[in-house]
C-alpha cells in the first residue's frame, strides 16, 4: 500500500517523502514542477508530473497506485501574491481539495493529512494561538486554506474520509546533511532570503514594517524545522490508520522570534554583517503568530528534535553553502 504525496517535489514535500521513505513507507508523487523541484525528489519514490486539479490524470495514478492515504502539500503559499491574485489561488487550492476529494471517494481512500496553515487564524486575539480559536483570514491564501478545510470536514460528514489539518507557523531549515533544501523562485522566505544576503546574493535585507506592537516593532514568528514538520505528518497519518477522528493540530515551537531577532541569529551562525534596512508593511501580514502546539506533542506523540533557532538556521546554511544554485537550476527543474 502507498502513500501519494501531492506537492512532493517542493520544499516541505520533498522532505516529508524523504522521511517516509526511511521510514520503510512506498511513497509516490505528485507534482506540476510549477513551484516544485523533480531533483529534490527520493528517488525511491515513484514520480508523477501533473496537477491535482486534473481529474482524469489523478484517477489514472489512483487507478495505477494501491494508495492508503494521501498527504496533501499542493497549493500556492506566498500571501503577497495571494492579495494581488485572489482567485489563482481559491482555483489552485480549493478548487484543487475538490477535485482530489471526488477522486479520493471514487477510489475509496479515506485518509488524508493536509498542509494547512496558520494564516487561516487572521490577526489572532491571544498568544498562544490553540486550534479551537476563532479563524479569520486576513489575506486570500488563508482564506483559501480554510476553505479547504471546511470542505474535508463536510466530506468526512457525508463520505467519511478522515483528516488531520496540520496549521502551521513558520517553517526553516533543511536536511542536515546538505542533500536537499528550500529553493523556491522567487524566494520570498525570511530565512532564505537573510541568507542570500549572507552569500552575496542580495545587497540587503528589507524588513516590512517596524511598529508592529512587538517588542522590537517587527514582526514575530514562531518557526518550525522542516524536518520536525515531516516527523508530525507521519505521525498524524498513523494517528489516522489507528481509526481516529479528523482533527487539527498547531504545529510551532510555542516560541517566538522577531525579524530582528532573526536577523541577529543568521549574523551568529554564518559570521556574515548581512546588512539590512526597513521597509513599509505588507498587506496582510498579522504582528504576531505563535503557536500552542501541546496538542500535537501530546495526542500526536511530536517531539520536535529542533528547538534552537541557531540550529535551524544552521542546517540552512549548510544546504545554501553546498548547494548556492539551488536544485542546479537545471532546466526543467526551475
Amino acid at each position: 500500500m502507498a502513500i501519494l504525496v501531492l506537492g512532493g517535489a517542493g520544499y516541505i514535500g520533498s522532505h516529508t517523502v524523504d522521511r517516509l521513505i526511511e521510514n520503510g513507507y512506498d511513497v509516490a508523487v505528485v507534482d506540476n514542477l510549477v513551484t516544485g523541484h523533480k531533483a529534490a525528489i527520493n528517488p525511491k519514490a515513484r514520480f508523477y508530473e501533473g496537477d491535482v486539479r486534473d481529474k482524469d490524470f489523478m484517477n489514472q495514478v489512483f487507478d495505477k497506485e494501491e494508495i492508503e492515504g494521501v498527504i496533501h502539500f499542493a497549493a500556492f503559499s506566498v500571501v503577497p501574491e495571494s492579495m494581488e491574485k485572489p482567485l489563482k489561488y481559491f482555483d489552485n487550492n480549493t478548487g484543487g481539495m475538490i477535485s482530489l476529494l471526488e477522486v479520493m471517494n471514487a477510489h475509496n481512500v479515506k485518509k488524508i493529512v493536509f498542509s494547512s496553515t496558520a494564516a487561516t487564524y487572521g490577526e489572532p486575539k491571544q498568544i498562544p494561538i490553540k486550534e479551537t480559536d476563532p479563524q479569520v483570514p486576513t489575506n486570500p491564501y488563508g482564506e483559501s486554506k480554510l476553505a479547504m478545510e471546511k470542505i474535508m470536514h463536510w466530506s468526512d460528514v457525508a463520505y467519511g474520509i478522515k483528516f488531520v489539518a496540520l496549521r502551521y507557523f513558520n517553517v526553516a531549515g533543511a536536511k542536515p546533511d546538505g542533500s536537499i533544501g528550500e529553493d523556491h523562485h522567487p524566494e520570498t522566505h525570511l530565512v532564505p532570503i537573510i541568507l542570500q544576503v549572507a552569500a552575496g546574493e542580495r545587497d540587503e535585507l528589507t524588513i516590512f514594517g517596524d511598529d508592529y506592537d512587538t517588542p522590537d516593532g517587527t514582526n514575530v514568528r514562531d518557526y518550525v524545522h522542516v524536518l520536525d514538520l515531516a516527523d508530525a505528518h507521519i505521525l498524524a497519518l498513523k494517528y489516522l490508520q489507528a481509526g481516529h477522528d479528523s482533527d487539527a493540530f498547531n504545529l510551532g515551537s510555542s516560541t517566538g522570534f522577531s525579524n530582528k531577532q532573526m536577523l541577529d541569529a543568521a549574523r551568529d551562525v554564518t559570521g556574515k554583517p548581512i546588512p539590512a534596512k526597513m521597509g513599509p508593511r505588507r498587506a496582510g501580514d498579522p504582528s504576531t503568530l505563535i503557536a500552542a502546539s501541546d496538542k500535537a506533542r501530546k495526542i500526536l506523540g511530536w517531539k520536535p528534535q529542533f528547538d534552537d533557532v541557531h540550529e535551524i538556521i544552521k542546517t540552512a546554511w549548510n544546504w545554501k553553502e553546498t548547494h548556492p544554485k539551488g536544485y542546479d537550476d537545471r532546466k526543467g527543474n526551475q
